[in-house]
């Protein structure tokens, strides 16, 4: 609003005085947009807490709330008087996901000043800006000097501890907040910690039980339409499994326990999803290579590419006969320019080897068959092939942080594979890995034929077939 009286001025304020404790009322009113139930908990935490964690499931509009607590801050407060810093894992994250929102909403509603990718600028000043320092420097955020900080922490699972305390030092006076916001999917992160009874943060937690579309709350169609859906909670139980950990993250809204029989790290895998934002060398996305899990008896069968350390692309086929599922697999060749593909061959894909073998001038790659019931190079220490595959590739990968897990195709289905199958040590004292029937059976018929593909691409086997690993790096 443009002020042009005294009167018109002192109206204005008395306004942002009032909304000041309501921000509730300033969405709602000024901008003209509906707050639900959870939404409005949250924007009256961050007015009574100094600081607010929320623990949120997918598809609730975690970020599109930050905004408008942010638009809020800068709008109620007096000129020169406040300064919002939000912060995420990955300055891509910071520009494409928070600011998108601040940016739309600045311009929809006419709001004071100018914003541009990353930044607010009022009369000449900056008011607001969004950053990713380097993980570890406790003074990224040194120099705002304002009466009222206001810290956005969104994604707040990716953030290291060095941030939030580099966030607690702006905001050490009483006009100030810190609200941290995302989905609780790695319990080793720093933002358990905050979410922890008597950390001295106010909790909040999303589950999609709570979103609109499941508990009857009435709101206006259009927003019901961008909310998490029915549909796709039953869909997901079904698909990972009410007990999963991807699906209590991003279904629950909650920590996941880790389980001590799993084989795969649920916090090991979840920092394998960041992405570093630093480019790779040339040499780090090669070798270019598919993993291939064949199904049979009802599985899906499974293409995987590998670039280097960079998980790729997914081809699926629901056949199981090899004449059917070559064209898949060259395909996938082509594209990818792949130069070695490995094939779980048991059953089906022995047959599916010697098709891909014979139709070699197509596609010029090395085919490679993979029994994984065979012995392991490492016969002392796993029972069999299989064991050493889950256990070096999957298991030691994600721990080493070796693999990057952060773009690839159906990534939630295939973590949530990846964090099924349990391990166990043998009479023998070799670590044995839950069957494939096994899992299916203790899971209402699930197969991880999406992680098992997964582990073939990364699959460096030496010699002929026996020999397991040189390593990601080798």
């Amino acid at each position: 609003m443009v002020v042009t009286s005294p009167w018109e001025y002192a109206a204005a304020r008395f306004e942002a005085l009032a909304y000041r404790t309501d921000p509730v009322a300033w969405v709602r009113r000024k901008i003209g947009e509906w707050v639900w139930s959870k939404q409005a908990e949250i924007m009256r935490a961050v007015v009574e807490h100094r600081r607010t964690a929320v623990k949120s499931c997918h598809g609730v509009g975690k970020s599109h709330l930050a905004s408008r607590v942010a638009a809020w801050w800068l709008d109620v407060h007096p000129p020169g008087t406040a300064f919002v810093v939000t912060t995420a894992p990955t300055y891509a994250q910071v520009r494409a996901i928070l600011w998108r929102y601040i940016r739309q909403i600045h311009r929809a509603h006419q709001l004071p000043g100018r914003v541009n990718q990353t930044e607010w600028h009022i009369d000449g000043e900056i008011v607001a800006f969004g950053r990713k320092p380097a993980d570890h420097d406790v003074a990224a955020f040194q120099g705002i000097h304002a009466l009222h900080v206001l810290v956005i922490i969104d994604e707040a699972c990716g953030i290291p501890e060095q941030l939030y305390i580099a966030a607690d030092a702006l905001t050490t006076n009483d006009g100030c907040r810190i609200l941290a916001i995302g989905n609780p999917d790695n319990p080793a992160s720093h933002f358990k910690t905050v979410c922890a009874a008597g950390s001295g943060w106010h909790t909040v937690r999303i589950s999609a039980f709570d979103s609109p579309n499941l508990t009857g709350e009435e709101v206006p169609a259009e927003l019901a339409e961008l909310l998490i859906s029915r549909g796709w909670v039953e869909e997901k139980a079904a698909e990972w499994g009410v007990d999963n950990p991807i699906y209590i993250s991003k279904v629950l809204g909650d920590f996941p326990d880790q389980s001590p029989n799993a084989v795969v790290r649920l916090a090991d895998v979840a920092a394998c999803r960041l992405s570093l934002e630093i480019p790779y060398l040339p040499e780090q996305l090669l070798p270019v290579e598919l993993g291939v899990d064949v199904g049979g008896g009802g599985d899906l069968t499974v293409v995987r590419e590998r670039r280097g350390v960079r998980a790729g692309r997914e081809w699926t086929s629901h056949s199981d006969r090899p004449e059917t599922l070559a064209p898949l697999v060259i395909k996938a060749i082509v594209e990818t320019g792949a130069t070695a593909v490995k094939v779980d061959s048991i059953g089906i894909g022995w047959g599916l080897c010697g098709e891909l073998r014979n139709r070699r001038r197509e596609h010029g790659a090395q085919i490679i068959g993979v029994n994984v019931a065979e012995k392991a190079s490492e016969p002392e220490k796993y029972l069999n092939l299989r064991a050493e595959m889950w256990w070096k590739v999957g298991r030691q990968l994600s721990a080493d942080r070796a693999w990057d897990l952060s773009t690839m195709d159906n990534g939630d289905k295939t973590v949530a594979e990846l964090l099924e199958p349990r391990w166990e040590v043998d009479p023998s004292g070799r670590i044995k890995i839950e069957s494939k029937d096994d899992i299916r059976e203790r899971t209402s018929g699930r197969s991880p034929d999406h992680a098992d593909a997964l582990l073939l691409a990364y699959l460096r086997p030496r010699g002929n077939l026996g020999g397991l690993i040189e390593g990601l790096r080798g």
